[in-house]
């Protein structure tokens, strides 16, 4: 199996950070999840890039992705197009269109992400939660015809959009959501995830409140959407090309 993810910092791992400043993400714990399960190596490549918008992850990111000629492509986006004001939900939707007939044409199959919600956290939640389940709802459209379309559906899970699953910015996932995103992918393809990856027993505390929090993590992305700059400016991606994840000899491994 040859498995690539392309996306924005929900498929690049942001907020799941290593003991050595690494970020690792859902999809690097799918691939090896996979490995363990399937019991043989899995070839793996993330085109994912942070702050990316929907459709420039299809025009930048999908024909690289497709020239790695991969079994399996992963795709999410959205989410930061969400927070900005007047999205075209529905064009945003036209994306995932635009990736399933490309993976069609080269005989890939799909993995289709919806993100996991942050508006319990965030300053105007009730918008993000509006929006989030519009965009939902106008991406299920596109593949109800589609059982062939591998789905894992973040956005409607509850216990995914409770704080202890995200970072102190509240908008990416700690490692506790990224665990338990990968074991919604790994349960979508056939296999049984690790159990603890559903609910890690280690969760994220509560981060900065109040002035702290709008000057740590509100202040930032402001002054980047003020100056036309993203978080993915300057970035490349984390695996380019192929990585091998071979069996671990163990399905709880982390």
């Amino acid at each position: 199996m040859r498995f690539v993810a392309i996306g924005d910092s929900f498929t690049e791992g942001v907020g799941d950070v290593l003991p050595d400043g690494r970020e690792r993400g859902w999809a690097d714990l799918a691939a090896q999840g996979w490995a363990d399960a399937a019991g043989h190596p899995i070839q793996y490549a993330n085109l994912a890039i942070r702050g990316k918008l929907a459709w420039p992850i299809v025009e930048q990111q999908l024909e690289p992705a497709l020239a790695l000629r991969p079994t399996h492509l992963s795709f999410n986006g959205g989410g930061n197009d969400m927070l900005r004001p007047r999205t075209d939900l529905e064009h945003i939707a036209d994306a995932f269109s635009r990736v399933l007939r490309r993976c069609d044409e080269e005989g890939v199959t799909m993995i289709m992400l919806s993100g996991a919600n942050p508006s319990g956290q965030l300053p105007m939640g009730s918008l993000v939660q509006r929006r989030g389940d519009l965009l939902s709802e106008a991406v299920l459209r596109r593949v109800e015809n589609r059982p062939d379309v591998i789905r894992a559906l973040n956005w409607p899970d509850r216990e995914l959009a409770q704080g202890a699953y995200w970072s102190e910015d509240r908008l990416h996932m700690n490692a506790a959501g990224h665990h338990r995103v990968a074991a919604r992918v790994i349960h979508a393809l056939g296999f049984a995830p690790p159990e603890t990856w559903w609910a890690p027993s280690e969760r994220g505390g509560k981060g900065p409140s109040g002035i702290a929090y709008y000057r740590q993590h509100v202040g930032p992305w402001v002054r980047r959407r003020v100056t036309r700059t993203s978080s993915g400016d300057g970035r490349g991606a984390k695996y380019p090309t192929w990585v091998e994840r071979v069996p671990s000899g163990s399905l709880g491994a982390s």
